[in-house]
């Protein structure tokens, strides 16, 4: 059945059913005269009659319902076991440990790391930090590629209190230097292989301390053109006991403490610091096991960025709590992963939409068919491929997830329903508060009723997907990032009844007439590209600086055969005095690849709106084919690094892939 479009009518609506029924009833047991069984039986039969719509569900969800009852009933006993004992995540990764000291955790390159190695490895980082004088909230910046370490120093710093912010390491100036800054970081720990990045960045950094302090992993570049002070974090390490922390400590840090900050794109611009408390973590380690079916006995292969939440906390927390190993990649290759899969007998892998397309577009190979995958987990798996993936690779289960890293509205798709991201139940639409609410389609703001409530999407209709927040309650709650403006934001009152409160989740889903729910776009100033949110503000405003406060607007565009949108910058330029190549090599030193505007429009005039805003919409939706638009644009040409015009020819190489993006 298509996704857009609703199924059956229902013929009455639900209360006029029930004002039916009962007179009805009432009418054949009292004024009739009949006995209970035949009134029952009578209603009954018209309840078949005037419920055609509710039995055409019942038939079709309520397995999906019930298992899915099941899990969460599974899932909130461990919550509730945790919260009770007041586990953290070091206190569960003990018990982990204690059980299974010697089984290999982490096979990375040509090593590995048992669960006893990562524990003392982060008794290491807690130890060594204690002695330095850091304590429970101080924050720190955590920022490196890949590798064990990098899970042992945040969890060492976990032992102790620490927060640990997990900052992207593609990030370079102004982004890198905000993300330290809005968790209000006390120290920076980072690898060798972004010695450089730092070095740009630390003196704008410290941040109002006086002795800022910065750690490094592995030996500094000889060839680096920044060279400032800074602690080898290896050889303090080799001089500092491998023994637990101090109880007191460990035991004055709690459930619903802050563990981390995991960054996401936003609305307000730069990255936001998102709060992951000890009692989330939890909850993803169950979700894991216990929703997604991740076993016990199997092996997850990790190529995604452990600063990613699929990487660093779902298959992560798992690992934790149930003891499953994972396969650590630097980075994602798609002509070894299924090699790797075979090496080192991966059952469980993870993925994100691109990566699946990239794997689709690597020539056939025999391993792709030898190995012992059982079971993909992500996010962004986009209906158009979905088949074909899942027939190529032999894939038996496909878990597709929605949810943001902070958000409280987490569904899934655990049935191998093709497309979709997730459902929500209408037998029990209360069990999970969640919906989808109008939004206008060009500004994204809610649409009301008379009564001032936002107006729910009927099935078919495309709609901002949004949970209602229950304080103190381990799913629904919204702990909001360390920004208080972004948390508020993020925020949405009078949904259902006046005074509730929801969390918007920034996207907008369509629902079918069973309740699956469909990804159709990302709504306000975010889009995404290369599996990472761009914020259009957060880029407007770099680009904007680089071409001499030039009025900018940044935004989205698709590109057939790829998944999300790709970077499009209009800029206002009647003269045609951008500099161009000034531009490219600006966007270099101060974007990360993925948020580069791949192409560039110079426009003579931008619409605006009765605010004085520069409207996007329209062109958002002419795109950037040549044929359809007189004004001149630009590619990014991703050999070159440079903008080159943008003709027929060019537009046709890009549009069939014979491109590579």
């Amino acid at each position: 059945m298509d996704a857009l479009n609703p199924g059956p009518k229902v013929i009455l609506p639900v209360m006029q059913k029930y004002a039916v029924l009962a007179a009805l009833y009432f009418g054949l047991t009292g004024i009739g005269h009949w006995s209970w069984g035949q009134a029952l039986l009578s209603v009954a039969l018209l309840w078949t009659i005037l419920s055609q719509n509710t039995i055409y569900i019942l038939y079709h969800t309520f397995g999906r319902d019930a298992r899915a009852g099941l899990m969460m009933v599974r899932l909130m006993l461990l919550v509730k076991k945790a919260e009770f004992l007041d586990w953290t995540v070091p206190k569960m990764f003990h018990e982990t440990v204690s059980r299974i000291p010697d089984k290999i955790m982490f096979y990375f390159e040509d090593s590995t790391w048992t669960f006893s190695e990562v524990d003392k490895y982060s008794n290491r980082i807690a130890n060594y930090f204690l002695s330095l004088g850091f304590k429970k909230g101080d924050s720190v910046a955590l920022f490196m590629e890949n590798r064990p370490e990098y899970v042992g120093i945040w969890l060492g710093l976990s032992k102790i209190g620490a927060v640990p912010a997990l900052i992207n390491h593609s990030l370079r100036q102004e982004s890198l230097i905000h993300s330290i800054h809005v968790a209000d970081c006390k120290s920076i720990v980072f690898s060798s292989d972004v010695y450089d990045a730092v070095g740009e960045v630390i003196a704008s950094v410290k941040n109002g301390y006086t002795e800022y302090s910065s750690f490094c992993l592995g030996p500094a570049p000889k060839n680096s053109d920044e060279h400032f002070q800074t602690v080898m974090l290896e050889e303090s390490l080799l001089k500092t006991s491998d023994g637990p922390v101090d109880k007191v400590i460990q035991d004055s840090i709690g459930f619903k403490d802050k563990l981390m900050y995991i960054y996401t794109s936003g609305t307000t611009g730069m990255p936001k610091a998102a709060v992951i408390k000890h009692s989330r973590y939890i909850l993803a380690a169950g979700g894991c096991h216990f929703v997604i079916g991740v076993r016990k006995d199997d092996i997850i292969y990790s190529p995604l960025p452990l600063y990613h939440s699929v990487a660093g906390m779902i298959a992560m927390a798992g690992s934790m709590l149930h003891g499953m190993s994972i396969v650590m990649k630097k980075k994602f290759s798609a002509s070894s992963y299924w090699k790797d899969c075979i090496k080192f007998n991966v059952t469980a892998a993870q993925y994100i939409g691109e990566l699946c397309r990239y794997l689709l577009n690597t020539p056939q190979i025999p391993e792709e068919k030898e190995h012992k995958v059982r079971l993909m987990f992500g996010n962004g798996l986009r209906q158009q491929i979905w088949v074909d993936f899942v027939q190529r690779f032999g894939i038996e289960k496909i878990a597709e997830f929605y949810g943001s890293t902070e958000g409280n509205s987490q569904i899934i798709n655990i049935e191998n329903k093709v497309g979709a991201v997730g459902f929500v139940s209408l037998l029990f639409p209360n069990i999970l508060p969640l919906g989808l609410v109008k939004v206008d389609e060009e500004t994204g703001a809610e649409v009301r009723d008379k009564n001032g409530l936002c107006i729910t999407c009927q099935p078919g209709e495309p709609g901002e997907f949004v949970g209602k927040i229950v304080r103190n309650h381990p799913v629904r709650d919204f702990h909001g990032y360390a920004d208080e403006k972004a948390t508020q934001k993020k925020l949405l009152c009078d949904v259902r009844t006046k005074g509730d409160l929801f969390f918007r989740s920034g996207d907008v889903l369509v629902m079918d007439d069973l309740g699956w729910l469909y990804f159709k776009d990302r709504s306000g100033d975010t889009f995404r590209w290369r599996g990472e949110n761009v914020s259009t503000v957060e880029v407007e405003s770099i680009l904007s600086n680089i071409i001499d406060l030039k009025d900018a607007i940044v935004y989205g565009v698709q590109i057939p055969g790829t998944e999300g949108r790709a970077g499009m910058a209009a800029i206002h330029d009647p003269d045609e005095i951008v500099d161009l190549e000034k531009l490219a090599s600006g966007l270099k030193a101060k974007l990360p690849a993925f948020a580069r505007p791949l192409f560039v429009r110079l426009v003579d005039h931008f619409d605006i709106t009765g605010t004085y805003k520069l409207k996007k919409f329209n062109l958002q939706r002419e795109g950037f084919d040549p044929d359809q638009i007189s004004d001149k644009m630009y590619f990014l040409n991703p050999k070159s690094g440079l903008y080159e015009a943008l003709d027929a020819e060019l537009f046709k190489n890009i549009v069939s892939g014979s491109i590579r993006l």
